[in-house]
């Protein structure tokens, strides 16, 4: 279930590689998914699809999004493939080193024993990249679960995860498998002899050791992931893999003494996208490009001192990070082959120092954070070369970029008796441009975006307040919020196809030129209302909405995009659920989520309806931590559409598909 957390959100427990929640975190809005909402999820960013406003970039999960569309945004603000939220394992970053989006294949959610959503833009700890908030994964560190399932269309979902001790050292292991050989996307009377399935093959492992050292706790970390996926068209296809290592050593805080963190991991990610051109009947495809290798590596070190003592707590802290790659591609396809080549890339770095504090004094708790943050794009370059001769069509080397940032955030709470509170909070963010928004261009079926490695870091102000009630019968909560994007980081569109054009080359018939652009400004003002009811034993009510009107003021660089909404941002979504414990080992739990219309490209042309989806799970419990389930998912077949060509040709998600599986907790 969801719940809002108290003024002391953790327990300091001795044995996690973490220090616990801060106090101030209660000043802002946080939605916390406990273990019972990961039991009952087999990917993590569905969980998190039950908060309003929560999701990936396409109206699509995991299941069957490109890798290169699995950024995860906050409050329907702005979302981007690249992601406006930053993705945090025990203080280690999930985005890709090279794109910024998450691969979620890589964290099932039998690992996790909680997540807390942070609804707001960050600073201190959270640091670049949390423009629209943070998601913030504890991994579990005592007990275990193991889900084995299968479903239709030929999909089957291993996954397991445990704890153990051997002699002074815990550790923690990991692993899941899944495939699916999918749905077919586009339908008829639209879909051709070239349309395929959105097919699935994905494995995850990680292992983590902790060894008690005098009062500290060391641990180190290792994962690895890796995916393939079918992109719903005959040759085209996608592949995504990577590597993790952490080091963290913590000591945790407590009356008498500070409590410490120091960490430091490193990433590796590699990204094969295959795309085609598509005929106009859809009756076959042509090679358009092969992004055949897309390394990256990144590094990272954080460091936090912390000091609780009479109602006060202080954190020192510091972050850096750094993060370079290349795109390798072969495109222009012509008499059967491709003709040229491209290598593209460069680096970033982020790099800074932050302060928080809080103060609880009787019903009041006030906190706030300063931080200063040195940012970098550099050693940029771009080479495209004919491939028979070798000789040189294009070499471009950007200007290094560089500069300073200063964000803050304040918040206050009070408790007005033992029931009602009311917060409110201001704050400020921002987001450097990934590599992949520098350096890459991309294609979709005939849609072309160019890259830009002149983007400058996109930054957010925001303010907010909430009203609460917590009773042991219902839980209520209600925010209002405003928040401005500067130097917003948008696919503009600036051509269309037939034609040729200078970089992008030739954009076919019923395809447009994107190029991504600091276009203006975003502001956005919403209303998120939730509650939650506990009727009686055994039957809980969670209904929740979340209004976001984004609106685009593109100034000089994009006048033609002022007025209308951000690509992708519905102005409304509400979730709504039940549980039901009929008997003492039944349970009955249904999810439902609406949105309303949104558009698939910056014009607002091409417009995707409004979504109603349900789904509906019946468990049994065989003995105790032992259960069988079986769950029904889009259970009214709804068509949700998730993508439109400029031919009008829409793509949908998948349609209702039955599961049957075993889970045990212990």
């Amino acid at each position: 279930m969801m719940q809002d957390p108290p003024v002391v959100l953790d327990e300091i427990v001795v044995t996690a590689p973490r220090l616990p929640a801060a106090e101030g975190e209660a000043a802002f809005s946080v939605i916390r998914l406990d273990g019972e909402a990961l039991d009952r999820s087999m990917r993590l960013d569905e969980a998190l699809g039950r908060v309003p406003a929560v999701g990936l970039f396409r109206r699509t999960s995991s299941l069957t999004a490109n890798p290169t569309t699995q950024g995860l945004s906050l409050r329907a603000i702005a979302p981007s493939g690249a992601g406006r939220a930053l993705v945090a394992l025990d203080g280690v970053p999930l985005n890709d080193p090279f794109g910024g989006w998450v691969i979620w294949a890589q964290v099932p959610p039998e690992g996790l024993s909680s997540v807390d959503v942070v609804r707001a833009g960050g600073t201190g700890p959270y640091g670049a990249g949390a423009l629209t908030g943070s998601v913030l994964l504890r991994e579990r560190d005592t007990g275990g679960a193991w889900t084995t399932a299968v479903g239709e269309r030929g999909s089957a979902r291993l996954a397991a995860s445990g704890t153990g001790d051997l002699g002074p050292l815990r550790w923690v292991a990991t692993a899941g498998h899944e495939r699916t050989d999918g749905h077919i996307p586009v339908r008829a009377p639209d879909a051709g002899a070239a349309d395929r399935p959105l097919d699935l093959e994905a494995s995850s492992a990680s292992l983590r050791l902790d060894l008690p050292v005098g009062d500290a706790l060391v641990s180190g970390r290792v994962s690895a992931f890796e995916e393939r996926r079918g992109s719903g068209v005959e040759g085209s296809d996608a592949e995504a893999s990577g590597t993790a290592l952490s080091l963290t050593a913590t000591r945790q805080p407590d009356a008498d003494r500070a409590g410490w963190r120091v960490q430091l991991w490193r990433r590796t990610s590699d990204l094969q996208n295959r795309f085609v051109a598509t005929a106009p009947d859809r009756s076959s495809t042509s090679p358009a490009n092969d992004q055949f290798h897309t390394p990256a590596t990144a590094w990272g070190l954080n460091a936090a001192w912390r000091m609780r003592r009479d109602g006060l707590e202080t954190e020192l802290g510091v972050d850096a990070r750094q993060a370079e790659g290349e795109t390798n591609e072969r495109y222009r396809f012509m008499g059967g082959e491709f003709t040229r080549s491209r290598q593209a890339g460069g680096e970033t770095s982020v790099a800074g120092i932050y302060a928080e504090a809080s103060a609880t004094r009787g019903p009041w708790l006030v906190t706030g954070g300063l931080r200063l943050d040195h940012w970098s794009a550099s050693d940029g370059r771009r080479v495209e070369r004919d491939l028979q001769t070798d000789a040189l069509v294009l070499d471009e080397q950007p200007a290094d970029q560089s500069g300073e940032v200063v964000s803050a955030r304040l918040g206050v709470r009070r408790a007005l008796s033992s029931e009602w509170s009311v917060r409110a909070a201001a704050y400020s963010a921002f987001r450097p441009a990934t590599l992949n928004e520098l350096h890459r261009p991309f294609r979709v079926g005939n849609d072309i975006t160019e890259a830009n490695a002149g983007l400058v870091p996109e930054q957010l102000t925001g303010i907010e307040a909430g009203l609460a009630r917590e009773t042991d019968r219902l839980d209520l909560r209600a925010t209002v919020f405003a928040t401005r994007i500067e130097d917003a980081i948008v696919n503009v569109t600036i051509g269309e196809g037939p034609g040729t054009f200078p970089r992008a080359g030739f954009v076919p018939a019923g395809g447009v030129l994107r190029e991504r652009q600091n276009a203006g400004t975003i502001e956005a003002v919403g209303l998120e209302l939730e509650a939650e009811a506990r009727l009686r034993e055994g039957l809980t009510l969670r209904a929740a909405l979340a209004a976001t009107d984004a609106r685009v003021d593109g100034g000089s660089q994009a006048p033609q995009l002022t007025g209308l909404r951000p690509a992708q941002a519905p102005i409304w979504s509400a979730t709504a659920g039940l549980d039901w414990t009929p008997a003492p080992d039944w349970t009955v739990s249904v999810d439902a989520r609406w949105e309303s219309r949104r558009f698939d490209d910056d014009l607002n042309s091409r417009v995707l309806d409004p979504a109603l989806t349900a789904s509906a799970r019946l468990e049994r419990k065989l003995s105790p931590g032992l259960t069988a389930w079986v769950e029904g998912m889009n259970l009214f077949d709804a068509d949700v559409e998730t993508a439109e060509t400029g031919t009008g040709v829409v793509s949908y998600g998948p349609p209702r598909t039955l599961w049957i599986g075993l889970s045990r907790r212990w």
